[in-house]
């Protein structure tokens, strides 16, 4: 079963999917044998899976990279834990550091460098972000947000709105695919739209939107784009420059690094903007943003994460995961009992999906799962804009799996193994 119909089932499914996205150039997976991919050996990089479990819980947090946790422990241990802007070599490196991640996560990313704030989350981010924006807002004004969003891009936007007397205008989900039209959102646009606040992909389902095509329709009007790209990026190439938006996020800890937010702003957007920042804080540039001394450690850790990425390369992420998930997605339809939630394809997809137990709570299938070793999260996962129109309860919500670079076919065995058993099948 399926809330946006029922697929072919079996291989004919995951072949017709694989096919798809063959045709639109997105990804190159071996057909002949769907099992295979190019990162089999990648696992041992990941430390924290070495008890054995299978972890789906990846867009929540993924666990770090190896050399993401040395470059944390080794900037500990090197006596440069100090502070910027001094005359002596210990804080000559934290502004080292400071330039090097933002290169980093700038090649990454597909962004100028000098648009780079670092902070302790994105939701964090957003509060700094949209509290600023709020300060150049009134009555008349109008933001609009999606059904499809992670609340850390609604509810910083809905309150922005309350302080400034602006309204939120919310896009709306397709009842039966699950995804986020464009015209859903372009058609809100007008005059009076300041600001557009859209996702690069779901955190609950993994749809994704045309951001480039957003964005260009509000620039047209007039109007800012800012895209959450905390799921997408490590699913997805990024190019910031292509899509054009004004602002975009991501999270450190969603791509095998430590826990941080980054916010990417337009160069002279960030300037623009009326910082609330400590006196001594700069007056230009990402500083206005960053609240106090940053976690060098972290920023030593964002650094090996993103390098890890880009050397691993989107195109060998691309082959594993598309294969992966297309085994865990088309194995959870073929469970009688089991109803997939959100698209049924793997178009425009990130790998992310979110399922019912029929006589079992969402909380209480994932705590089943656990007793199998298998982590999935459950509930609304704060997408809570989503469990309406995808027809779940607000606060149950559904279970959630998402696949990653260090999930395999044996993990997704053991996770159809353990519904289907719990299934009654």
């Amino acid at each position: 079963m399926d809330r946006a119909g029922d697929p072919p089932s079996g291989f004919e499914f995951f072949r017709l999917q694989v096919s798809a996205l063959l045709s639109t150039g997105s990804v190159v997976v071996l057909l002949a044998c769907p099992r295979m991919t190019g990162l089999t050996d990648i696992r041992r990089r990941f430390p924290g899976l070495s008890d054995d479990w299978s972890r789906f819980d990846g867009p929540a947090g993924t666990q770090a990279v190896d050399t993401s946790i040395e470059a944390v422990a080794e900037w500990q241990r090197s006596g440069n834990n100090a502070n910027s802007h001094g005359a002596f070599p210990a804080a000559r490196e934290c502004d080292s550091l400071a330039e090097r991640v933002s290169v980093t996560v700038g090649e990454l990313l597909g962004a100028d460098p000098a648009g780079m704030v670092f902070g302790p989350s994105t939701t964090a981010n957003m509060m700094a972000l949209t509290r600023a924006i709020a300060a150049d807002m009134g009555p008349g004004d109008e933001i609009i947000c999606t059904e499809l969003d992670h609340d850390s891009n609604v509810a910083p936007w809905l309150l922005a709105a309350r302080d400034a007397g602006a309204t939120v205008r919310m896009a709306s989900l397709d009842r039966n695919s699950g995804r986020l039209h464009t015209d859903a959102v372009v058609d809100l646009i007008g005059q009076a739209t300041r600001w557009v606040a859209v996702t690069g992909a779901s955190n609950a389902i993994g749809a994704i939107p045309d951001t480039a095509e957003i964005t260009r329709v509000a620039h047209a009007a007039g109007a800012r784009v800012v895209v959450d790209g905390v799921h997408l990026t490590p699913h997805r190439h990024i190019d910031v420059d292509s899509i054009g938006c004004d602002v975009f996020t991501t999270s450190s800890y969603k791509w095998y690094g430590p826990h941080a937010g980054i916010m990417w702003v337009e160069p002279d957007l960030l300037d623009l903007l009326p910082a609330y920042k400590v006196r001594p804080a700069p007056g230009s540039g990402p500083g206005r943003f960053q609240y106090g001394t940053p976690s060098w450690e972290a920023m030593a850790g964002i650094d090996a994460a993103a390098r890890f990425l880009i050397e691993t390369t989107m195109a060998a992420v691309l082959e594993h995961e598309a294969a992966v998930f297309g085994h865990m997605l088309t194995g959870l339809h073929d469970i009688p009992g089991v109803t997939v939630v959100g698209p049924a394809d793997l178009v425009d997809r990130a790998p992310t999906t979110m399922f019912l137990v029929d006589g079992y709570t969402p909380l209480q299938v994932a705590s089943r799962l656990a007793d199998e070793r298998v982590a999935v999260w459950d509930g609304h996962n704060y997408a809570v804009e989503a469990m309406g129109p995808l027809g779940l309860d607000a606060d149950d919500g559904a279970v959630r799996a998402g696949v990653c670079i260090y999930i395999g076919h044996d993990d997704v065995e053991r996770l159809l193994e353990a519904v289907a058993s719990l299934a009654g099948h």
